[in-house]
């Protein structure tokens, strides 16, 4: 599970930051239409990133995240996963997002991952990262093997390893980006086990990669409502962008 509907990004907007911002709707490479949400800056540093939802797929949290990127010079895609069955409008609190996830396959997401990968570099950024939670901190992960020439993947309580289909643990030696993941130690469905494991891998496929874990963090810890977790926030947040900045 990701956020509540009403959570927020732990992270304070730029007052003043010259942001363009709109709905997309963009195309994969299989045909499917799927909704986004792009925050564009005034004063574009050539860096791109491809925000991947958690399992209830596009909604306000994504979209905030998008303009705090633009607001420091890195244009932003946020995606939809579910082009194929919940076709491209607004939805409400009930959307029955469940029945829709068991429907997706890594194929694709990372199929829409690539539309979103092409529309950031028709609109100017050279360097093009992904960053997800939960479901999407996996695919993220995913997306360093996808073929997208990406300059990085970020991945938020992610889960590494086997599940329906290969995980980034099994797929560590397709992957072609360097790799952060930022792991919850509370977190009951992510173990220490399982990001060693991890971290085994790419260390094994030779990808340049850092893991870094939040002792007592709780999964979703990156949300304005975890106030006691501000700290752990802030840190996630500066390591973001220091990964961005270093693979750029």
């Amino acid at each position: 599970m990701g956020f509540e509907l009403d959570s927020l990004p732990p992270i304070a907007a730029i007052e003043g930051g010259a942001v363009e911002h709109r709905d997309l709707v963009l195309e994969s490479s299989d045909g499917t239409r799927f909704a986004a949400f792009a925050a564009l800056p005034e004063d574009p540093s050539g860096k791109g990133v491809v925000v991947l939802p958690d399992v209830r797929g596009l909604y306000r949290f994504y979209e905030e995240l998008a303009l705090r990127f633009a607001e420091r010079g890195i244009a932003a895609v946020a995606i939809d996963y579910f082009g194929r069955t919940a076709e491209v409008g607004k939805r409400g609190e009930d959307f029955e997002y469940i029945e829709h996830v068991a429907q997706t396959t890594p194929e694709s997401i990372q199929a829409d991952v690539g539309a979103a990968v092409e529309w950031l570099r028709e609109s100017g950024a050279g360097s093009v990262f992904t960053v997800g939670f939960c479901f999407g901190g996996r695919n993220s992960w995913l997306s360093a093997a996808g073929g997208h020439g990406l300059a990085g993947a970020v991945g938020f309580y992610g889960v590494p390893g086997q599940r329906e289909h290969p995980g980034p643990i099994q797929r560590a030696g397709e992957m072609i980006a360097p790799v952060l993941a930022l792991q919850a130690g509370d977190d009951r469905n992510i173990t220490a086990a399982d990001n060693t494991e991890f971290e085994r891998a790419l260390t094994a496929a030779g990808v340049e990669h850092e893991i870094v874990t939040y002792p007592g963090a709780p999964h979703s810890f990156f949300d304005r409502r975890h106030e006691e977790f501000a700290d752990d926030s802030a840190d996630a947040w500066s390591r973001v962008l220091a990964f961005i900045e270093r693979y750029s």
